[in-house]
């Protein structure tokens, strides 16, 4: 089935930056979409970022867009995101999860969790204030 791993977590003051990665093994994920998730104690999982397997649409989330980039090296198998202008409310454990989903597919299709088949573990980010 394939697995994915997230590093690049920890603390970081308000206002700096971070970048997430997530290696993916164990078979090819360049015919996945790829998303990023995170989960903030005590609330709902919360969609932060997607793109289609060719890279022709991104989406973000609307309390991330301008401060998250998300990216793709199809060739190692690895999926960014780069945060920056972090805030306490981007605390949170962030996850990244592939799915099957058609760049033909509108956007709903990549911000429901429910649309992934796989995750990773999560790498925590912590923000102080």
């Amino acid at each position: 089935q394939g697995q994915l791993v997230e590093s690049g977590g920890g603390l970081v003051q308000a206002g700096g930056s971070l970048r997430l990665s997530c290696a993916a093994s164990g078979r090819s994920f360049s015919q996945y979409a790829m998303g990023w998730f995170r989960q903030a104690p005590r609330k709902d999982r919360e969609f932060v970022a997607a793109m289609t397997w060719d890279g022709t649409s991104v989406y973000y989330a609307d309390a991330m867009r301008g401060r998250f980039t998300i990216s793709r090296d199809v060739d190692r198998n690895v999926l960014y995101l780069r945060m920056r202008d972090l805030v306490p409310e981007d605390a949170a454990l962030y996850y990244c999860a592939a799915g099957p989903m058609s760049p033909l597919e509108d956007s709903d299709s990549y911000t429901s969790a429910t649309k992934y088949a796989i995750w990773g573990q999560g790498t925590q980010v912590t923000v102080s204030s």
